[in-house]
């Protein structure tokens, strides 16, 4: 049963702004703990209470939402992760985590914060639970249909990707030919097609999955516009999703824009590799 309530710790991107206004479309009251220098201060139009924080700050958000009467929450939006080494504040609370972390992997961090949550009493749930109709379909989602050799790619890349997920280091890669030009790290998705289409001189194709162990409680794949913007930049070809499993934001135009720059956008399970 879905609360009256709901707490957003909200990063960066359109992801917190979107699940703010799904959210309040459902009747529920959104309380949100916003990140100084990563959360988009329009979020505050959107939500009925809003704290911003430092990057570090648990136990400012588990105060702020326990003082709100909050029981559930989503995370919404990811932290700039070059922030993570030089803008980070942490209270006391968060020292106590780090210090019990022996690896400082997304997943780990933020299962340990959810953990840290829950003891209080806030359980952190999916934002797919409010946002089920943003996650991409199964098929050939534009006007393009990937070539034949192209598919090999999407396969070979496919492989890739879920490999570098589940060491935990990112969830895309750039590949052409059956090569890996470009692994996301730290730099994030648009840096890694950046990368890969700049080797690549065109026609790369870009995979993007969800990590095999992935709670999607913290960490949902998402593409948007400016994924397209960035592959017509370097000439890029296919964009492949995992269908089910990565949220696509402002949908139709992206796919408009894809189809203007020949670009296609597949949707598969990992049950079709």
């Amino acid at each position: 049963m879905k609360p009256e309530k709901i707490g957003l710790i909200a990063g960066k991107s359109k992801f917190p702004l979107i699940f703010a206004q799904a959210a309040r479309a459902q009747g529920l009251e959104v309380v949100a703990a916003a990140h100084r220098g990563e959360t988009d201060p329009a979020l505050e139009h959107l939500v009925t209470s809003l704290k911003w924080v430092y990057v570090g700050q648990l136990g400012k958000i588990i105060r702020f939402f326990q003082q709100a009467g909050v029981s559930q929450a989503v995370m919404a939006g990811g932290i700039s992760k070059g922030r993570l080494f030089t803008h980070l504040r942490p209270d006391l609370r968060a020292v106590r985590l780090l210090s019990r972390l022996s690896h400082v992997g997304d997943d780990g961090i933020l299962r340990e914060v959810a953990a840290e949550l829950e003891q209080e009493g806030i359980t952190i749930v999916s934002p797919t639970l409010y946002l089920a109709d943003l996650l991409a379909p199964r098929g050939v989602l534009g006007r393009r249909q990937p070539t034949a050799k192209e598919m090999q790619d999407v396969l070979f890349g496919w492989k890739i990707a879920k490999e570098i997920g589940r060491l935990d280091i990112g969830q895309c890669v750039v590949v052409r030919r059956q090569a890996v030009l470009a692994v996301e790290a730290i730099d994030g998705t648009d840096a890694t097609i950046r990368r890969g289409g700049a080797l690549a001189g065109e026609q790369a194709v870009v995979v993007k999955v969800s990590k095999p162990t992935q709670d999607l409680r913290f960490d949902v794949p998402a593409v948007g516009l400016e994924t397209i913007a960035v592959m017509a930049e370097v000439k890029a070809s296919v964009l492949a999703l995992e269908a089910g499993k990565t949220l696509m934001f402002d949908r139709l135009a992206m796919l408009q824009a894809a189809d203007r720059a020949k670009i296609a956008v597949i949707g598969l399970t990992d049950g079709e590799q």
